[in-house]
């Protein structure tokens, strides 16, 4: 059977519980996990009146999720108010941690977050991996890897999966990234090479920043297109509040959209792509800066004390940029266009071109454009939540029950 078009993926998820008495349980166990983790804390009763089970029955699925270890009692809800108060309920800070990776250009990060949504524990190593064979990339990752779930652990967390950033094509098996040309990286199949005994999946870095800004995201609605960019520039379009893949899973590369078609030739293979006129290596080179660690903080500094280089660069580039998505909003109609990544840190500079090109070109009125509070942390937040999301989605499973 072929795989959805549309859909988010997650560790440990992707499978409809049965339709049987046990796929119902765990369906309520879920629904249990979600209305406590998203007001922070409920009574029992609060619980049982969103939910819309009585109070005996979910009771007696949060003295379960109690004995697992996914939720805890606060004690009473509202001290001194008239009647018996209800125990407040609250998801764990201890327990499942989600273990989000990411492998950048010139970067590997990896962090543990809690099923609060807490980052309990960071580390970050700066490296050029352009070129370098996946081997020893995955093994530098992997040793920070074990040092976060080292961390993690003493607060009393561990692994329920990790996730995995990448800024390239991924199959739909969630774990080979087919081609990743800012790598150099063709058909590699990560869950070889990473360590085993844990759930894993990889994806595309601007999946992953999309669902971040999906998830923990001020005011984001569920239909918008967002882009992101380092040294590439990846992008995820987000309807209904699930990813948009395509056929191969490979929906999303605007950066590879030709804007000039004679341009400069592109890793792709093609030429006068997106990437080419406003990646950050293409903007600095465009600014007469050298490449160096935190260029967008350098270009922002730069464009703040009215270099007239930099701000040309990065008028140019909000132009490219302009031009790419006007195709990409005139063929999807999105609500809202999200500028995160290193985007996000360089779009006073960026907007007014960009904004003019799709008021010009968009075919209806111009679409909306958005910068992420997320900024460069978003796919990493995005990789370790949406393994805590699959924890809240089957907490049964997460918890070694079926």
């Amino acid at each position: 059977m072929t795989a959805p078009l549309h859909e988010t993926r997650t560790p440990g998820a992707g499978r409809a519980l049965p339709d049987t008495q046990q796929g119902m349980r765990r369906r309520n166990l879920a629904r249990v996990m979600h209305a406590v983790s998203a007001e922070g804390s409920l009574s029992r009763a609060a619980v049982a009146s969103r939910i819309g089970l009585t109070r005996a029955a979910v009771s007696t699925l949060v003295d379960e999720l109690i004995r697992w270890g996914l939720l805890e009692e606060l004690g009473p809800e509202r001290p001194g108010r008239v009647g018996r108060p209800g125990s407040a309920l609250a998801v764990s800070g201890r327990g499942p941690a989600g273990i989000g990776a990411e492998i950048g250009v010139d970067h590997l990060a990896v962090c543990a977050v809690d099923l609060r949504g807490a980052v309990r524990a960071r580390a970050v190593r700066h490296s050029a991996n352009r070129g370098r064979a996946p081997e020893p990339v995955i093994e530098e990752l992997t040793g920070l890897i074990r040092r976060v779930a080292a961390d993690a652990e003493r607060e009393d967390l561990w692994p329920a999966g990790i996730a995995v950033a990448v800024p390239g094509l991924v199959a739909r098996d969630g774990r080979t990234v087919v081609r990743a040309p800012n790598l150099d990286w063709h058909d590699t199949d990560l869950g070889v090479l990473l360590p085993s005994g844990w759930p894993l999946t990889v994806d595309n870095e601007a999946n992953f920043g999309a669902l971040a800004e999906l998830w923990l995201g001020d005011g984001t609605p569920r239909d918008f297109l967002h882009v992101s960019a380092e040294i590439g520039i990846g992008a995820a379009v987000v309807v209904d509040g699930g990813l948009l893949r395509g056929t191969r899973g490979f929906a999303g590369e605007l950066g590879h959209i030709p804007v000039r078609p004679d341009g400069p030739a592109c890793p792709c293979g093609g030429r006068g792509c997106l990437e080419q006129y406003a990646g950050e290596e293409a903007v600095s080179r465009a600014a007469g800066l050298e490449p160096r660690e935190d260029l967008v903080g350098l270009l922002a500094e730069r464009a703040e004390d009215g270099d007239a280089d930099v701000r040309a660069a990065l008028r140019d580039a909000g132009t490219a940029l302009g031009i790419a998505l006007t195709g990409a909003v005139n063929l999807l109609d999105p609500e809202t266009v999200v500028l995160g990544g290193a985007l996000a840190g360089l779009s006073p500079w960026l907007l007014p071109s960009l904004e003019t090109e799709l008021a010009e070109r968009t075919a209806g009125p111009a679409c909306p454009v958005a910068v992420s509070t997320l900024g460069p942390q978003g796919p990493l937040l995005g990789a370790a939540h949406s393994v805590v999301r699959a924890v809240l989605d089957d907490p049964a499973v997460v918890a070694g029950r079926s």
